[in-house]
């Protein structure tokens, strides 16, 4: 466990917090700013990643490892999420040519 001895040697649980902080806000600055649904889908994956190292940070601090059972979990979802997000993606980059998540408001029917 490269977290434990990590807490061991005098890292403090507020480095993982600020740091997973700082990776959740930059993924909501991502998903309000830019139109890019390829742009989208990473920084939904930055911010779900920054969830997964707090609560790994947390598990470890506490030396539980339910956090850390349930991230694999999480992993495993957003892996699948991410494919299916790509795959429907493609198919609506083959029939309009963009992928600016703006156009996607036309084809309400």
């Amino acid at each position: 466990m490269v977290l434990a001895t990590i807490f061991q040697n005098g890292m403090s649980i507020d480095f993982y917090i600020v740091l997973s902080t700082i990776l959740f806000v930059i993924g909501v600055v991502g998903v309000l700013i830019r139109r890019n649904a390829i742009i989208l889908l990473m920084c939904i994956e930055l911010m779900l990643n920054a969830v997964n190292l707090l609560m790994v940070a947390f598990s470890t601090y506490f030396g539980k490892s339910d956090g850390q059972i349930f991230v694999f979990f999480i992993m495993v979802v957003a892996a699948a999420e991410a494919t299916v997000g790509l795959s429907i993606l493609v198919m609506a980059y083959r029939n309009i040519r963009t992928t600016d998540v703006g156009i996607f408001n036309n084809l309400k029917g």
